[in-house]
């Protein structure tokens, strides 16, 4: 990434750290502790693995339901460099080209890389859907806690559908041709409008092959998405209730999964201490006082600094390489609209296609 953005990038988990301690400091007392039984860290642990693992079977088997073959030390790769992608970027903007490179360094072809990461996106949708209703129906009860989980979903899920649907529409009127008035006013100028038509018409291949999918591995694909949605929701209540049995399941279940969608929205990378405020500010009377801090501290860590570090180790130098030719290929087109130039987009930016071994 360029210093700038390095910089923007520090300085948001300078102030995600920032906010923690002082959250810490605030309800500090005598008898407060930063430490959790062993017990704990083996079931968060525990939890982290599945997840991982889920996601690398729902990768695979959405490949496979589009008759594709993904090795799975390869998807599990790929979701890990989505996850340090995502964690150095605003918004969590650079999960999806990292993820691209990776598969596409893999040997995949770009078009086969797209049909992968578009399922494996639409059946993260139906996931979600899926468990919000499961938790509705054994949280019947939970009240606020189920509405505001079901509206954040909600919003995500209406996100995603909405964007893929304005895609399907442009890669039925738009794949070819000079930019319309309206991407004009948007700036969308030359060098800009050819990428866009490059993804559709890309996507209409992608959306063409979906009707020759295979159903068998789509279902166990919507399965592994539901488990690696579902095991989210275990990972605080196994933090508190192995130190305060007592403490309310429903809103340590329910709300992390609102925090951990919620802050796909956020701009700053890691939240910039957005997800540690609705933290207190939702639990703060569920999980004692003496318990609080390491709660937060250890939730954040095995949901969100755990894939960095583990990111970094599998897929960094990759995730590096594919945020920089982003970068490389962004310049390039500004340069173009600013002197009026073409340049051909259609293999560029492009990673290697030399085939490397999964780590």
């Amino acid at each position: 990434m360029t210093p700038t953005r390095w910089l923007l990038t520090a300085l948001s988990f300078a102030a995600t750290i920032g906010v923690s301690i002082y959250m810490i400091a605030g309800w500090w007392q005598q008898g407060m502790t930063l430490a959790l039984p062993p017990r704990a860290h083996l079931f968060a642990l525990l939890a982290v693995a599945v997840e991982v693992l889920a996601r690398a079977l729902k990768l695979r088997w959405s490949a496979r339901a589009a008759g594709l073959r993904l090795a799975l030390p390869t998807a599990i790769r790929t979701s890990l460099a989505g996850d340090f992608a995502a964690a150095i970027t605003p918004a969590r903007t650079g999960a999806e080209p990292a993820r691209f490179f990776v598969l596409s360094e893999s040997g995949l072809p770009s078009s086969s890389v797209l049909v992968i990461i578009y399922a494996e996106l639409f059946g993260e949708v139906l996931s979600l859907a899926a468990v919000v209703i499961a938790v509705a129906i054994v949280f019947r009860h939970a009240g606020a806690v189920i509405v505001t989980l079901a509206t954040i979903v909600g919003l995500y899920a209406a996100i995603v559908i909405g964007i893929g649907a304005m895609a399907i529409f442009l890669s039925r009127r738009n794949a070819g041709g000079p930019p319309p008035r309206w991407a004009l006013r948007l700036r969308l100028h030359a060098g800009r409008w050819r990428t866009i038509q490059r993804a559709l018409r890309k996507l209409r291949t992608t959306i063409d092959s979906v009707e020759h999918v295979n159903k068998t591995p789509a279902v166990a694909a919507f399965l592994a998405s539901f488990v690696h949605v579902g095991i989210r929701l275990l990972v605080l209540p196994a933090l508190v209730l192995t130190s305060v049995p007592s403490a309310p399941l429903a809103p340590l279940a329910l709300w992390p999964l609102g925090f951990l969608y919620g802050a796909a929205v956020v701009p700053a990378p890691g939240g910039g201490g957005a997800v540690e405020v609705a933290f207190r500010a939702a639990l703060g009377g569920a999980i004692p006082a003496r318990i609080f801090g390491a709660a937060l501290i250890w939730w954040r860590f095995y949901t969100f600094y755990i894939y960095i570090i583990v990111g970094a180790v599998v897929a960094g130098n990759t995730v590096l390489r594919a945020v920089r030719k982003t970068e490389d290929y962004e310049v390039e087109v500004e340069r173009s609209v600013a002197h009026g130039d073409v340049i051909d987009v259609t293999e560029y930016p492009r990673p290697s296609t030399r085939r490397r071994l999964p780590a």
